[in-house]
């Protein structure tokens, strides 16, 4: 999932992008409230984190601006814990409120909540054959056996297994699981698909992640694999 840290403190956007991304979050960071009013609005996110106090531009003006042309879901953080700017900012359109200091723990339960609540339409468990993703609990298992994985092999599973039977290129996987331009001379992909593939498809007798030479990679059963 793609989410967008709104937070001047860089002391506290290492620490809040260092752990989200250990949960399986591809973190984008904008340290003043126009920068962070850009990227919400050129690019896309799953959630936004939005710090009130930012210099310029503060989170209220932020949010109203996204408010105009999205509806991102969007937790706000901020140091000051009076009623009143709760509800300022619960009326301008955030979706949820935290305020400083708070459990990261509590903040990746909000996320997680936001995230339910704001794409209603997609699955929570994928199935593809004997493989099952839990897409929320970030958990997989093949013929009842758990899979061991990490966080980044874990998003690239998930987005093979969302996107079944598309043959995805090296350049988006690169940018949808690193969030970075592909580059030719770097074989990251080459190595996260054959690492996946020791603990997905190695110890099973259908293989499900094929190579697409020179097209790029695919999850599927295949007709002549199925059982």
């Amino acid at each position: 999932m793609k989410l967008l840290l709104v937070e001047d403190e860089q002391k506290t956007s290492d620490y809040l992008r260092h752990g989200l991304s250990e949960q399986g979050y591809t973190v984008d960071v904008a340290r003043t409230g126009s920068d962070g009013r850009r990227l919400a609005l050129e690019r896309e996110y799953d959630v936004i984190v939005l710090d009130v106090m930012l210099p310029g531009e503060d989170g209220f003006s932020v949010l109203r601006g996204i408010r105009a042309r999205k509806q991102t879901p969007v937790i706000m953080l901020t140091a000051r814990d009076l009623v009143d700017d709760r509800v300022h900012g619960l009326r301008e359109g955030a979706d949820d409120y935290l305020s400083k200091p708070f459990s990261f723990l509590e903040l990746v339960a909000r996320l997680e909540a936001l995230t339910r609540r704001g794409r209603p339409q997609e699955a929570t468990h994928l199935v593809i054959d004997d493989l099952q993703l839990d897409l929320l609990g970030r958990k997989a298992q093949r013929a009842g056996v758990r899979l061991d994985l990490t966080a980044k092999e874990f998003a690239l599973l998930s987005l093979l297994a969302r996107r079944q039977g598309q043959i995805l290129s090296k350049a988006t996987i690169t940018e949808q699981v690193w969030d970075m331009s592909f580059d030719s001379n770097t074989n990251v992909v080459e190595v996260a698909i054959r690492r996946l593939r020791a603990k997905v498809d190695d110890p099973f007798a259908r293989k499900l992640i094929h190579t697409n030479r020179g097209m790029g990679y695919v999850l599927e059963v295949r007709p002549e694999e199925a059982g």
